[in-house]
């Protein structure tokens, strides 16, 4: 029997800016449900990320019917879970928490999200060859849509080159040999020349993390760019590429077809993308128009 009460929650480090809440709440009073989001930031707590299973055992024995994780718990909190979708599976990343009946479920609604945001803002982009920097929890989930979408080849920039490797490693197990291949930093200038667009996940240029995530000097006009922040909606990356004459995707979009289908989750109901297109257009201030 469908609930018309329900408690969520966000986990995450410097969570205070998102929208979440907003965005969920919004769309359930719109159906006519008591909803209540509330953030659970490791920051305020004083904890670290590993702390990330006494929270969401807590949580649990509160009564939320579900949460949110963020960054950087995404790949922390799988320990803790009793399961995981077959897609939360294969990305080693979960962003969404389902409590049934005392089990802890892990899901993952940033692959669909960044797919459809990308299907939406850039619908005709070319997809031969794609540079993504950042080899995190969101990383993994849109180097993953990436492919879905079509890319012929993803190469991963990570600060890391251990978590690049791995992250590579994992999508030519999924997508098939040759699909993703790990590079560092260094190599930025000479993958940029010769890219169709770059998907940025990494925090750089979110509220707590300002400025750009590479030198402007390596943005051309013909390179589309695609952003994972969304608050701010335009990032300074995105500023610097759309004046450079760029096609640009903010992360607005993602932002919105994620809570779409984690309110899916959380409560059996079909949200309304569209009402909650215009809602994060009225939050955080007009989505980019696709260009």
């Amino acid at each position: 029997m469908s609930k018309d009460s329900y408690l969520v929650g966000l986990i995450g480090s410097g969570i205070g800016p998102s929208l979440s809440p907003a965005l969920h709440e919004r769309e359930a009073d719109r159906q006519g449900l008591r909803y209540l989001y509330r953030l659970i930031d490791i920051d305020v707590l004083g904890v670290v990320p590993e702390a990330v299973g006494d929270l969401v055992r807590a949580a649990r024995d509160l009564g939320f019917d579900g949460l949110n994780i963020t960054h950087p718990c995404k790949q922390l909190v799988i320990e803790h879970l009793d399961a995981l979708s077959p897609q939360a599976e294969a990305l080693g990343a979960v962003n969404t928490v389902v409590f049934e009946g005392g089990r802890a479920v892990g899901h993952n609604t940033d692959v669909t999200g960044f797919a459809a945001s990308f299907a939406r803002g850039l619908p005709d982009a070319p997809l031969e060859r794609v540079v993504q920097l950042g080899a995190g929890g969101a990383g993994a989930a849109v180097a993953h849509a990436t492919l879905t979408l079509g890319a012929g080849q993803v190469t991963v920039v990570d600060a890391l080159p251990e978590r690049a490797r791995q992250l590579a490693g994992s999508l030519n197990r999924h997508f098939g040999a040759g699909r993703a291949v790990a590079a560092g930093p260094d190599r930025l200038p000479e993958l940029l020349a010769h890219a169709d667009g770059i998907v940025h996940a990494t925090p750089t240029g979110m509220a707590a993390h300002p400025g750009l995530p590479f030198p402007a000097g390596l943005l051309r006009p013909g390179l589309w760019v695609a952003e994972v922040v969304y608050r701010p909606l335009e990032t300074e990356l995105l500023r610097t590429a759309r004046a450079l004459g760029c096609a640009v995707l903010d992360g607005g979009g993602m932002a919105v077809f994620q809570a779409v289908d984690a309110f899916r989750l959380f409560t059996g109901r079909e949200p309304d993308s569209a009402r909650m297109l215009a809602d994060i257009a009225e939050l955080a201030g007009a989505v980019a128009a696709p260009k």
